[in-house]
């Protein structure tokens, strides 16, 4: 009996954080062929939910039965409230300032990602396992962590994707929680690293914001895609009708499934 289309919760303790974790992950119908994996993350108040809120499963599963992209592996991590940065060697938990009230997570969550999460996925699906079948990309702080996981870790994954990505142009108050200094800021921040370094040559690249985007993240966008294209990088950089929300990502998501998947 041919095995259906499935998002899975998997949970498992993450040595680095020192706490109990969680990912969902989809994958395709039956395929005996070692599969790409796209790590698809989301936003400081998500969680790895969100294949199922934005109802990845239907799409990818209508988009591979047309033939439109391949068969591809989805995982969606939990990364907590961190912006996926090493940024304490104990993980907690402090409050933001202002007036959200939201939790801002510290620790070790590059390290988490990179080696835990990856290897966890490679070991229990078929993947390809190696750069050329190794995508990452993500919504707002999935998309600012997406970029920096791409850019610090160029061995890792052959395309990037950051939609709506929160770029920031200056260090906001609200930030300023997860760094200890501005160095780290910027050993994190995507368009310092690209200004500092040659990106690989074979990494494709896809920017995109809503033209009504609150944060204005569309700005840094323009700034990353002429950084990265004067290093002669496949990228693209594209505004979309739309505000700073979920109904912005659902609109543009077979775009994004259309990169990723081809």
């Amino acid at each position: 009996m041919m095995r259906q289309s499935q998002i899975k919760k998997m949970n498992f303790y993450s040595k680095i954080l020192k706490k109990n974790m969680s990912m969902s992950v989809y994958s395709p119908a039956d395929h005996n062929e070692e599969l790409p994996v796209l790590y698809f993350l989301h936003g400081r108040s998500g969680n790895e939910d969100l294949l199922l809120q934005l109802n990845f499963k239907d799409k990818l599963d209508q988009m591979i039965d047309q033939k439109r992209i391949k068969p591809i592996i989805v995982v969606c991590p939990r990364l907590d409230n961190s912006r996926g940065l090493n940024s304490s060697l104990v993980t907690k938990e402090i409050k933001e300032v202002g007036d959200s009230g939201r939790i801002i997570n510290l620790g070790m969550y590059e390290d988490y990602f990179i080696k835990e999460v990856i290897p966890l996925v490679d070991k229990e699906f078929n993947t390809i396992g190696v750069k050329k079948g190794r995508y990452i990309g993500g919504i707002s702080a999935g998309g600012y962590i997406a970029l920096h996981q791409a850019f610090r870790h160029m061995t890792l994954f052959s395309k990037v994707g950051g939609h709506m990505p929160a770029l920031e142009l200056t260090l906001e108050e609200d930030a300023k929680a997860y760094f200890e200094e501005l160095a780290v800021w910027e050993e994190y921040d995507p368009l310092t690293i690209v200004k500092n370094i040659k990106v690989a040559k074979d990494l494709r690249v896809y920017l995109d914001a809503g033209d009504q985007d609150e944060g204005e993240f569309y700005k840094g966008c323009k700034i990353l895609y002429q950084a990265l294209t004067e290093q002669g990088i496949m990228c693209q950089n594209h505004i979309y009708p739309g505000h700073h929300c979920g109904e912005y990502i659902q609109s543009n998501l077979e775009r994004y499934l259309e990169f990723y998947g081809n």
